[in-house]
């Protein structure tokens, strides 16, 4: 690890500490090679461990590398050392939306404008299957041009995080933006979840204040439940209406971001984001691609995608003590579940449960720790790309890693 004289792995020279949390530092920085302003965060790796925060910033960056969109914050490269995770990300240097609105409600048009920019980044990440579950305005940026930027994805969930009833169920957000259904505790929507945040980020634009407020926590989450809030007088007419509906205790009747987007007062110079935008990045172009379309994923984008998903070596050594495996796949999904019956075949196990997303192999010869029991999970996350994530759930851990590194792995990474 090069940290000599501001510089970080040769590559980026650091520079004023920009700000810092429990776990991280965040630093003003500079690619040596093009000379692109970019953010760093420095995690401390024990730290993290020590509280079980692993699995956090491992999604964070899945996510990050999902959501490449012009109102998401772009995260362009992670990198690790034996004590720290280095985020490297797009420098944002105008602050967040939460300054602007502290001096006083915003003009009509200007709070629109961001609005805009946050559904359609919301949108986005919604049909990525990914719901942030901490929009606020401390979390909304602003790049030099004005436009808004959603960070920090820490708290957010993919969409294979939901139980079996089709739900989310880990209470998290900040108090005054967190919808009532989490509040709960039965189970929640994350995309009904960030659209009651988007409500209160849009009402705090145009009041001013928060909807929510009162210094005892319990008092103010019986407020969130019963949607009791007061416009002030100078509150324009038409998004009154908007609010009110992305405001509704109940997900079920809320207005969804497809309705918000249709909306007259929405609309009102409305500019579209180009599909895809280029930033010179340490000396390759990257793209913000649609992952919809395969044709679109380099070698660059793929692989960024698997060290996102599968990041057990920044964290420990010994990758044989793990009871899963990631990777990703080019193969088709039906071509997956046929290999993997294939192999279950020749070892001599049996295939107890499948479905195009999902399969279970079990052993059919006993060994000291029981029967090898692995589940397969799929996801697609775009077109003949599919993430695989196997699970050991009963047997010999050492016979698991066997069969993945000998059998699985081989028969379905099909790497570009």
């Amino acid at each position: 690890m090069d940290f000599k004289r501001g510089v970080l792995m040769k590559r980026y020279e650091l520079g004023k500490l920009l700000g810092q949390g429990n776990f991280a530092k965040v630093y003003h920085g500079r690619n040596l090679e093009t000379g692109v302003n970019v953010a760093v965060k420095i995690i401390d790796k024990d730290r993290v461990l020590k509280v079980g925060m692993m699995d956090q910033i491992k999604r964070e960056i899945s996510v990050m590398k999902l959501v490449k969109h012009p109102n998401v914050v772009h995260l362009y490269e992670v990198m690790a050392s034996k004590t720290k995770i280095y985020f490297i990300l797009e420098y944002v240097k105008g602050g967040e939306l939460f300054d602007k609105v502290a001096k006083g409600k915003l003009r009509e048009h200007v709070a629109r404008k961001y609005f805009q920019q946050l559904i359609s980044a919301i949108d986005f990440c919604h049909s990525r299957g990914v719901y942030h579950r901490d929009l606020k305005l401390e979390n909304l940026l602003l790049d030099d041009e004005g436009n808004l930027k959603v960070s920090d994805f820490g708290l957010s969930a993919l969409v294979e995080t939901k139980r079996q009833d089709g739900l989310l169920h880990t209470s998290c957000g900040t108090p005054a933006y967190v919808a009532p259904e989490i509040i709960r505790q039965k189970g929640y929507d994350g995309a009904k979840a960030d659209i009651w945040s988007c409500g209160v980020v849009l009402f705090v634009l145009l009041a001013g204040f928060l909807p929510f407020r009162d210094s005892n926590l319990m008092e103010m989450y019986r407020k969130i439940s019963r949607s009791d809030f007061k416009y002030p007088t100078w509150f324009p007419s038409e998004p009154r209406k908007l609010v009110s509906k992305m405001l509704d205790p109940n997900p079920k009747t809320r207005i969804s971001t497809i309705k918000i987007m249709e909306n007259s007062w929405f609309r009102k110079g409305l500019v579209s984001q180009p599909r895809k935008i280029e930033k010179m990045v340490s000396g390759s172009l990257e793209s913000y691609i649609d992952l919809e379309k395969a044709d679109n994923m380099n070698a660059f984008d793929i692989i960024s995608l698997s060290a996102g998903f599968d990041l057990s070596g920044l964290f420990k050594d010994d990758v044989e003590d793990k009871n899963e495996v990631r990777f990703i796949s080019k193969l088709v999904g039906t071509r997956i579940i046929l290999k993997v019956e294939e192999i279950a075949k020749s070892l001599k196990m049996k295939v107890v449960k499948k479905s195009d997303k999902f399969l279970k192999m079990e052993g059919t010869e006993e060994g000291e720790n029981g029967f090898l029991n692995v589940v397969l999970d799929i996801f697609q996350i775009a077109v003949n790309v599919h993430l695989i994530e196997a699970k050991q759930v009963g047997g010999d851990r050492v016979m698991f890693h066997e069969i993945m590194k000998e059998h699985i792995k081989p028969a379905l990474m099909d790497m570009v």
